[in-house]
């Protein structure tokens, strides 16, 4: 890099001193939640699901955050600097679709396995041990990857800003985390979710907007005039153009893309989670705003920042001017910060970097109660110590967030030594990641997934798409290195028979070999329970067994005349009695099985089943179908087009911030009043 943007000292201390305000924060918003919200994250069900109660508003913000890497801002960019104006809108159709599907999964979630902690106790309680085994494995490699590059990419960004060794930035940027997040739990990463969603995105909408009023960018009018102007050529593009959505590289980007988020959104526990954690009447509205919102971010800054890189890169203007940007800084994405300090001077270039780490350690925060949960129940309470208390298991959880921070640190230290890049990264996840998606899906949706299935699909799964991708590499480039197995088309097919193969095998085999899941099965699962704490979960009002039972029955003919999922209603049977949800129906036999909803809650869960699977097959026509692919011709966009389709995005950024930053203030209003009111209330009392 020929100069620093900007100094050591202001690296250092903007991560160190943004990491010790956020321990500041959980630990007085852990306080007020337990003294004045009566919420104990000293309990597991409080640590790891927030005591199923986050409303629609602080959920949407949760995971909007979670999704908003930097990768969706500062990638998005540079990509869209490499490949024009066609990219960030396959970017964000990339973004969409999979928290779309998350808001199916999630209600069936709600109501199959009412009471699930983690995606992988569903594995369990289907499938036995050895599945269990190897999803874990799957999630925690989909985990570890997704994190690890995460990190990486931060720390690559840091150091090429700053100068700071890419090894310190790798254990700073995580160390923060680790603390508030074992202090919090679930809870505390919603709520730091929500701060680190409302300052990236006022800071994204900031940046747009003044780099593209800049006089030396001169409006819409004025961007789209200078990067018309340029003589640059991109190859596979139509004419050459950074103005056409005919974009070769950009499609089978974006298609690699829409595998690797896939896998990251279902093969993730943290997205899991937060659906367990989410209210009944919150999960589907929430997963399904954000999948409408998270296209604002590669579309509005994408669009603006990387093109504007290319109309002022040749210019006096141009911070290392006469030095353009190469491939390595472009790849390292080293756009956004060069135009930031070209434009905007150094004081919008440290808040980038405050960006970039929020947009970190919101991610990291969510893995790490993801892994840490996986640890504490999927393997502590499951194989070492099944009689733990609720105490107990909190503890390991702690452990286990402090563990995967330092792995995880130390990981990505590893891809740094090996010479991986964030580029490389999204070419091999899907591959490793994808397998297990069909599998997981099936085993919430189809009762004739065979034990033998869902083991044997996803390592052949893994398998076909290994193979697939380095026998291409070794075809197409004569070798296999680093560089070879990051080209475009190998890495796609890859991650295509890495996904669809498994559904090919899991199908054969079960049919080969049938058998077939009672559902009842899955409300064996129960809340944890410590008798020396008091009891957080809440009394329903339960129908019989025998109306539970039917209720529960499925839509594929299993059990006759089940209405289970189907919009049927079954009203037979004798009227609901009360009956304590902590009920432990692990103890029961299955025809006594009962599930701990009401039947009002579970025909209001059948209604948003119906509505989350319609808007899901919507959301695939629109963000994949109806809105890029007619723009894929031969055509370059006039001046026109251009400055409607700047202000569309604009306009959907402003859409996104009053979604997931002004909503959850309304939605949560009644516990802030509550907070508030019980903080006056002391503050009085102590001064008489």
């Amino acid at each position: 890099m020929a100069a620093e943007l900007l100094t050591q000292a202001d690296g250092y201390g903007i991560i160190v001193g943004l990491s010790v305000l956020f321990c500041i924060i959980i630990v007085v918003a852990v306080r007020i939640q337990k003294r004045y919200l009566a919420e104990d994250s000293d309990q597991s069900e409080m640590f790891m699901v927030a005591n199923r109660s986050v409303g629609t508003g602080l959920t949407a913000s949760a995971v909007f955050s979670s999704w908003m890497w930097i990768n969706e801002s500062v990638f998005s960019a540079a990509y869209t600097y490499k490949w024009g104006i066609a990219l960030p809108v396959w970017w964000a159709s990339g973004l969409s679709f999979q928290i779309a599907l998350m808001a199916v999964l999630g209600i069936v979630a709600k109501l199959r396995v009412p009471y699930a902690h983690t995606s992988l106790e569903i594995i369990k309680m289907r499938y036995g041990r050895y599945a269990h085994w190897l999803f874990i494995l799957l999630n925690l490699v989909n985990n570890i990857f997704g994190c690890g590059s995460m990190i990486l990419a931060g720390a690559q960004l840091v150091t090429g800003m700053t100068g700071m060794h890419v090894i310190a930035a790798c254990i700073l940027i995580p160390a923060g985390v680790v603390t508030y997040t074992a202090l919090g739990g679930l809870k505390a990463t919603f709520l730091t979710d929500f701060l680190h969603t409302t300052i990236a995105l006022i800071l994204l909408i900031y940046f747009s907007l003044a780099v593209l009023t800049n006089k030396h960018i001169g409006g819409i009018s004025g961007l789209y005039e200078k990067v018309k102007a340029t003589d640059d050529y991109i190859p596979g593009n139509y004419e050459g153009s950074l103005l056409t959505m005919k974009s070769r590289s950009s499609v089978l980007f974006g298609l690699v893309l829409k595998f690797g988020n896939l896998a990251l959104v279902l093969m993730d526990t943290a997205f899991w989670q937060k659906s367990f954690a989410s209210e009944v009447h919150s999960t589907v509205p929430a997963y399904d705003l954000v999948s409408i919102v998270i296209i604002a971010i590669p579309w509005c800054t994408g669009t603006i920042i990387g093109l504007s890189a290319r109309a002022i890169e040749k210019t006096p203007i141009w911070f290392d001017y006469p030095n353009r940007l190469t491939l390595t800084q472009v790849n390292s994405g080293l756009v956004m910060p060069y135009v930031l300090r070209s434009l905007l001077g150094t004081g919008a270039t440290a808040g980038l970097l405050v960006l970039i780490f929020m947009a970190i350690t919101s991610t990291v925060s969510s893995s790490m109660i993801a892994v840490s949960s996986i640890i504490s129940l999927d393997f502590f309470r499951t194989y070492i110590d099944p009689r733990a208390s609720d105490r107990k298991t909190l503890q390991v959880s702690h452990w286990g967030v402090i563990f995967h921070g330092c792995f995880m640190a130390g990981f990505a230290i590893m891809l740094e030594y090996a010479g991986a890049t964030n580029n490389w990264s999204t070419y091999f996840r899907p591959i490793v990641a994808c397998p297990g998606i069909l599998p997981m899906i099936l085993t919430l949706l189809w009762s004739r997934q065979t034990k033998l299935a869902a083991i044997l699909a996803p390592i052949l799964g893994l398998m076909s798409g290994l193979a697939t991708w380095l026998s291409l590499s070794w075809v197409w480039s004569g070798a296999i290195n680093i560089q070879t197995t990051q080209e475009q088309l190998p890495g796609l097919y890859g991650a295509i028979v890495s996904f669809f193969s498994p559904a090919l095998y899991s199908v054969i085999i079960s049919l080969v070999w049938p058998s077939r899941f009672d559902w009842r099965e899955f409300l064996r699962i129960d809340l944890i329970e410590d008798k020396s704490q008091p009891s957080s979960s809440l009394q329903s009002e339960l129908p019989s067994s025998e109306a539970v039972n039917e209720t529960l029955k499925t839509a594929d003919g299993s059990s006759g005349k089940g209405t289970y999922l189907t919009g049927g209603e079954k009203e037979s049977g004798p009227p609901p009695i009360r009956k304590p949800s902590t009920q432990l129906n692990a103890r029961v036999p299955l025809d006594e099985v009962v599930h701990p909803f009401d039947e009002p809650t579970l025909r209001h869960i059948r209604k948003w089943f119906r509505y989350a699977s319609i808007y899901f097959v919507v959301n695939v026509l629109v963000t994949i179908v109806l809105w890029p692919l007619p723009l894929y011709r031969d055509y370059i966009f006039t001046k026109t087009f251009f400055g409607g389709w700047v202000t569309m995005a604009i306009i959907w950024h402003f859409a996104a911030m009053f979604a997931v930053i002004v909503y959850p203030f309304y939605d949560g209003r009644h516990e802030i009043a509550r907070a508030v009111r019980g903080i006056v209330e002391e503050l009085k009392g102590r001064r008489r």
